[in-house]
């Protein structure tokens, strides 16, 4: 399991920060200028950038990850419910569906596990529960659709070595199979192909 310990003090604009990564391009690398481009320009908002960490929406060089594109691909309450429980895994195992009413427990959790103060555990929970509030714990996964060219004949194939037939010695046969997320957003793909270059092919 994990907890955690990254944390705004800006939790309240969260929503909004959200929604403009739900309808802005994705950048290159997410930074504290791409934010500033925004109009977030306060330094409290640097804190952002390890929060998007955090959630698995950014690489560690801020580099926005395919959840990041999944996030703006349709389905953002149940891509955050995916990230939340990831991140914030050992909350879960205190209440299954957290709600505000249990603030008293996720706060002595945040204390006990960072040794955090009771303001940073304030924080902690605080930036948590407008996560929550993004999020539908009550959507069940939905399996990704089969790729229409998993199939197909791709470079990623070796084939059996003919000059290696009938002398006993084994072959290789490499069928990789793509499961692509049902949207439209071509970003989407361009992240999974540039990802599947850099560590199959290259």
């Amino acid at each position: 399991m994990a907890l955690t310990n990254a944390y705004v003090q800006v939790y309240g604009q969260l929503p909004e920060i959200f929604q403009r990564i739900s309808e802005a391009s994705a950048p290159e690398k997410f930074t504290t200028q791409h934010l500033k481009d925004w109009g977030y320009t306060s330094s409290n908002f640097r804190a952002v950038i390890p929060v998007l960490k955090a959630l698995g929406f950014l690489s560690a060089d801020g580099t926005p990850t395919i959840r990041y594109h999944d996030y703006r691909g349709g389905a953002p309450r149940h891509v955050m419910a995916e990230a939340i429980k990831e991140a914030y895994g050992d909350l879960f195992t205190i209440k299954a569906k957290p709600t505000t009413a249990d603030r008293d427990l996720i706060e002595g959790k945040f204390k006990s596990t960072h040794n955090a103060s009771p303001n940073v555990a304030k924080l902690m929970a605080a930036t948590f529960f407008a996560l929550l509030d993004l999020a539908d714990l009550n959507v069940a996964p939905q399996a990704a659709p089969e790729s229409k060219f998993a199939e197909k004949e791709t470079p990623l194939q070796k084939e059996e070595d003919p000059r290696q037939k009938g002398h006993g010695r084994p072959s290789l046969h490499y069928n990789i199979q793509i499961h692509l997320p049902a949207t439209k957003d071509i970003e989407v793909f361009n992240a999974i192909f540039k990802s599947l270059k850099e560590h199959l092919l290259d």
